[in-house]
């Protein structure tokens, strides 16, 4: 039987600005990356997510990204890799203070945003982010693009990866998220992203904006938890997968919810 991971981006509302899908989504999903307070997110954002995370037992990951608040972490900014260990060793801190003061555990790290697809296409910034978890938790996860340097990097350091695809994104002829920037990068249709899916997670392959197919590895299933049919879209696949017989549980859990 196949098992894969459901994880969201979760905690980033910020002041009075909510994201309300939250609380609902937590049930249907075996993950969760919660915004550290740089892209989105704020004290209590994160306090409460937790908390609310660990009820449902969700496996919980710290979600770092750019100190970016107004462009949601989505723009790109030139960093060195010895920033993007800083930025991600903080994050980590304050996402984790929160989990222990629950009795709670984290899990898992996946960068946000900008942060994500810089270190999916360069080998350094990765090697930074990976170093990072590995010095503070070396039992954690990393949540990175299948395919990509993050990956890559992770293994060449000794730290465990799970390689991730989106339900709700395209991607290009070579593996590669289509950039938000062009047209068609976002998935609106639920059967589309259906589709998409289950050839990823039953097949290994994922169809290009091209049309041809590309090998992905799919251990994880992104939803993004901004996205205006979010809760929607995490019901629907969690029932497909369901239905296909396939396994729900976060890595190394063990434990199908």
């Amino acid at each position: 039987m196949n098992t894969v991971d459901i994880n969201c981006d979760l905690g980033e509302s910020y002041g009075v600005y909510r994201m309300e899908s939250d609380e609902s989504i937590l049930p249907l999903i075996t993950s969760a990356n919660i915004a550290c307070g740089f892209h989105a997110g704020d004290p209590a954002t994160m306090r409460q997510t937790v908390q609310q995370a660990l009820e449902h037992q969700v496996a919980i990951g710290a979600h770092p990204g750019l100190p970016d608040l107004q462009g949601f972490g989505r723009r790109r900014m030139d960093i060195t890799p010895r920033e993007a260990y800083d930025m991600v060793v903080y994050q980590m801190g304050a996402l984790d203070a929160f989990v222990r003061s629950y009795g709670g555990r984290m899990h898992h790290v996946k960068p946000h945003g900008a942060l994500y697809n810089m270190a999916a296409e360069d080998d350094r910034l990765a090697e930074g982010i990976a170093e990072a978890i590995y010095k503070v938790q070396p039992e954690l996860y990393l949540y990175g693009l299948a395919g990509t340097a993050m990956i890559e990097a992770a293994d060449r350091i000794g730290l465990r990866s799970v390689s991730e695809v989106f339900a709700d994104r395209t991607y290009g002829p070579y593996g590669k998220l289509t950039p938000r920037s062009q047209s068609g990068a976002v998935i609106q249709q639920t059967e589309q992203a259906l589709a998409q899916v289950l050839r990823m997670v039953k097949e290994g392959i994922v169809v290009s904006t091209e049309g041809t197919p590309v090998s992905i590895k799919a251990e994880t299933i992104c939803i993004h938890g901004d996205g205006a049919y979010a809760l929607a879209l995490a019901q629907e696949i969690r029932t497909l997968l369901e239905s296909e017989g396939v396994n729900l549980s976060a890595p190394g859990i063990g434990i199908a919810r």
